[in-house]
Order: C-alpha cells, then sequence, then structure tokens
C-alpha cells in the first residue's frame, strides 16, 4: 500500500519522492491532478518528468508538507514567480519571514523602469535607436531617408545627446561655459567693486535753463562690460534652444520639460529687461512728460532684477550632461513621502514650542523678553529645531531655556530619521546606474530551439512489420527485467546512463 501511494517526480534531472495524499493537500494545482495519461509520465521508469528549476521546486515541494511557502534567496525574484506561475500556485502565500527579500525585485524594477525613463546612456546611440527615435525607422531600414531626415537627428543628436559623437561632446562644453559665465555674471554685477555710479542729465530751473550732468553716489548700476557679456550669452541660448526646438522629435514633450521651460523664461527675461531699458531711455529723450514719470519707476523698480534671478536657474540645464545631479533630483521625488512627513512634523514641533516658549518667558518677571508674541516665537523655533541658533532671540528664564533643550532635542531627532530613506534611495538608484553602465549594451539573446525535421516515413511491408513488432516486444522485455533487476545502489548510475539506450540499442 504503501508503494502505490508514492510517486517520483524527476525535476530538471533530480528526482523527488513523496507520497500522493501530501500532493493532494492543495488542489487546483499542476501536482494534485497527476495522472499516468499525461505526457510527463514515464511508464518504464514510473516517474513524471518536468524540466523546471530544481531548487525552487524542493521548496515548493515544501510547501505542500508543511503548508508554509519559503523564498529560496539564492534565487531571482521573477524567476520564482515564474515557477509558482508554471505550478500553479499564488505568490501571495509566500510566508511573511520571507517576504521582503521576496519583493526586493519589485523595488528593483521599479528602480529601473524609472532610470529607463530618465534616458541615462552614456553610450553612443546607434542609428537605428535614432531612426526609430523620430519615426523613420522603416524609412531607414529601406534606404530611402531624404535630406531633412537625414539632418534632423543629426542636429539633434549633436545638441541633445553629449555622448553620441566628438563635435557633440564640444557643443556640451560651449554650453556648460555659457551657463556657467552667466551665473558667474549675475552674480559679479551685484558686487559694490564692480558697480559704477549712475549717470543721470537732471534740468534745472535757472537762468538760460540749463542742463548739468550729475553723479548720483547713491544708486549705482553694473558695467557695462556685464551687459556685452549676458548679450553673448544668451545669443548662445536663443541659437541653441531655437534649434533644439526645430529639430526635436516631439515638440510637446519639449515644451513640458521643466528644464527647456527654465530656458526658454531666462532667455526671455534678458530680452524683456533689454527692452525696458530701451524704452526708457528713448522716453527721457524725447522729454514726453506723459511716460517720463512711468519710466522713472520703472527705471527705479527692483522688479526686474527680481525676475533676472531666473537666470540662476539655468545651472538646471546641467542635469542634461550630469546623470549624477539627474538621479539626485529624482531621489527627492522618490523621497517626496518622506519629506512630506518631515515637513509635518517640523511644523507641528514649531508651532508647540513657539507657544511653550512664549508662555514661559512669561512666567518670570523678565524686561528682556525677545518674544513678543507667538509669531516672533515661530522663527527662533525654526531656528532652534534646524540647529542653525542665530542667537537674534534667546529665552532668558529658566522654564524657557528647558524648552529650548527640549526643541533642539525634538528638531535633531525629526531631522534625522527620514535622512536614512534619502540617502539608500540615492545609493539605490546611483549603484543600479553604475551597474547599467557597465553592461554589454548588446546581450547575447538565447537562440530559439531548432524544430526537428520531418523525414519522410517509409510504408513498411508486411514482413518488415512483423519483424520491427518482434524487436520492439523483446526490448520492452529486457527493458522491463533491466528495471525490476535495479537496486538503490544500480538507480542512479541507470538514471545517468539512460534505459533508452538500451532500449535504441536492441532496436537498432
Amino acid at each position: 500500500m504503501d508503494g502505490e501511494n508514492r510517486i517520483v517526480l524527476n525535476v530538471g534531472g533530480i528526482r523527488f519522492e513523496t507520497y500522493k495524499t501530501t500532493l493532494k493537500k492543495i488542489p487546483a494545482t499542476r501536482l494534485s491532478r497527476l495522472t499516468e495519461a499525461l505526457v510527463n509520465y514515464d511508464p518504464i521508469l514510473n516517474e513524471y518528468f518536468f524540466d523546471r528549476h530544481p531548487g525552487v521546486f524542493s521548496q515548493i515541494l515544501n510547501y505542500y508538507r508543511t503548508g508554509k511557502l519559503h523564498y529560496p534567496s539564492h534565487v531571482c525574484g521573477p524567476l520564482f514567480e515564474e515557477e509558482l506561475e508554471f505550478w500553479g500556485l499564488d505568490s501571495n502565500q509566500v510566508e511573511p519571514c520571507c517576504w521582503m527579500t521576496y519583493t526586493v525585485h519589485r523595488d528593483t524594477q521599479q528602480t529601473l523602469a524609472i532610470l529607463d525613463k530618465l534616458d541615462i546612456e552614456t553610450e553612443k546611440p546607434t542609428e537605428e535607436e535614432i531612426a526609430r527615435k523620430f519615426g523613420y525607422e522603416e524609412d531607414y531600414l529601406a534606404g530611402r531617408l531624404s535630406l531633412w531626415q537625414r539632418f534632423k537627428p543629426a542636429t539633434w543628436s549633436l545638441f541633445d545627446e553629449p555622448y553620441s559623437s566628438l563635435p557633440a561632446k564640444g557643443v556640451a562644453v560651449i554650453s556648460v561655459f555659457f551657463i556657467c559665465v552667466s551665473v558667474l555674471s549675475f552674480c559679479l554685477k551685484t558686487h559694490p567693486s564692480m558697480r559704477v555710479p549712475f549717470l543721470r542729465n537732471i534740468t534745472v530751473n535757472g537762468p538760460g535753463n540749463a542742463s548739468y550732468f550729475l553723479l548720483d553716489k547713491v544708486k549705482t548700476e553694473p558695467h557695462e562690460a556685464f551687459f556685452y557679456v549676458e548679450l553673448v550669452c544668451n545669443i548662445w541660448f536663443t541659437l541653441e534652444i531655437s534649434i533644439r526646438f526645430v529639430v526635436s522629435p516631439d515638440k510637446c514633450d519639449f515644451l513640458q520639460s521643466p528644464v527647456n521651460v527654465i530656458d526658454l523664461v531666462a532667455t526671455l527675461s534678458f530680452y524683456t529687461d533689454m527692452l525696458l531699458q530701451a524704452m526708457c531711455v528713448i522716453i527721457h529723450e524725447k522729454k514726453n512728460n506723459t511716460f517720463q514719470e512711468l519710466a522713472h519707476h520703472v527705471d527705479n523698480a527692483d522688479i526686474l532684477e527680481f525676475f533676472s534671478i531666473i537666470r540662476i536657474l539655468r545651472l538646471f540645464k546641467l542635469t542634461r550632461h550630469s546623470p549624477g545631479l539627474k538621479i539626485l533630483i529624482h531621489t527627492f521625488k522618490a523621497s517626496a513621502k518622506e519629506l512630506t512627513l518631515l515637513v509635518f512634523f517640523l511644523m507641528l514641533g514649531i508651532v508647540i514650542f513657539a507657544s511653550l516658549v512664549y508662555y514661559g518667558e512669561r512666567l518670570q518677571a523678565n524686561p528682556h523678553n525677545d518674544f513678543k508674541s507667538i509669531p516672533e516665537g515661530l522663527w527662533w523655533a525654526i531656528v532652534t529645531m534646524t540647529t542653525v541658533g542665530y542667537g537674534d532671540m534667546a529665552p532668558k528664564t529658566y522654564a524657557g531655556m528647558f524648552v529650548g533643550a527640549l526643541c533642539a532635542l525634538a528638531g535633531v531627532l525629526t531631522i534625522s530619521l527620514p535622512v536614512p530613506v534619502i540617502v539608500s534611495n540615492f545609493s539605490m538608484f546611483y549603484s543600479h546606474t553604475q551597474a547599467r553602465s557597465k553592461l554589454p549594451k548588446r546581450r547575447r539573446r538565447v537562440l530559439p530551439v531548432e524544430q526537428p525535421r520531418n523525414r519522410k516515413q517509409r510504408v513498411p511491408d508486411r514482413a518488415s512489420n512483423n519483424q520491427g513488432q518482434q524487436q520492439q516486444s523483446r526490448a520492452d522485455g529486457i527493458g522491463r527485467r533491466f528495471a525490476a533487476g535495479t537496486t538503490k545502489l544500480t538507480q542512479p548510475f541507470i538514471n545517468r546512463l539512460g534505459l533508452f539506450t538500451i532500449k535504441e540499442i536492441i532496436l537498432k
């Protein structure tokens, strides 16, 4: 009875033995529906053969025995999922102790999907890939590309793919140079030694209605050289963004890119500033009293200088040339939940400690109380929780000092908790990027299994048919006697040599 209940499963060349009742424990699966009529069944060896992963199957068979499915750590997650799907098992049945290890591959797949969207590639793209990006793949394969179809991808690669060719690297270096010069010029023109007194023309009511040129020591303006430096830089930026827009594969995607929007707005702000300054000069020269007051306000307003801050944002254009900056930006995007939680706890602590220090300073007589209201205490709480400590406001009483100590400790704990999550996200993105850069771009693919050729079958005559049946019956008899006479010691050697070789020799 025990022998009849036993069943042999050959998975990937490794034999597993169990009981049929064990396989019936989990119904509606592949192993619970095994019958001798299946193609997998070998009547000579009395076993079922499956060309699957034997290491995963050992855990699956233990699941039938114990009712607990554990994940083998030496197997990749997608392979384990494929094996579970083949055997008809649900991946949600994995034990909680293995769930964290099992779901690592899902995080890896999400990370790889994000890296694919980032398009962080330092290798030269092929002509076929560029043609596919522009929708010219059929024309490229047919060899009938027009002059514009050849010029557009080549120009796009020159300005948008820094690693595509040596001229593209040169264009990238020029672009980075002008970005750095523009930002440096924007910063240096605010230094007092780089500014000159403002020269203005005023009319003095007196004899002869004389006009005088006076130097205003209060108002200064940047040196004239900064204007020409920014003019040259913005001419390059205008040329660059115009060419990139014309040859871009998708105009909508180009305009939706934040970096392109920043570049466009920064370039337009320079020309707007230059146009308004020219209008003010024309109005002053014509001495039109109607617009002279308006021109005076526009000339003295700092709103134009404020809009020039947008030019600083051109630094984000460096992300097109630096994969590390792209990874850093998307690290903050991936850590948005943790950062939101950090801001929430900071706001909660700021309000609580600002209120506590306000009332704590009022418990004792304190003529030098810096906390006149709770809104003023909010500034102190922000500075204290972020461990900056300007010192412009400080508690003077013991109660206020105690609140300040608690505020500093709470700030250190609140800020330090989400930092490891952000660091781990950056490390994960960066490590996968480095691994992708070391992989060969064209991997060797698994060739499909060649199908056996159909041989022409001869129609045997009656004599040869009878002779073949006699040889077949004799081979089956020898095979059964040989299999019956095997022991546990000789069985592995028989499995290794194969019983079919003996049968084939007899038939031949």
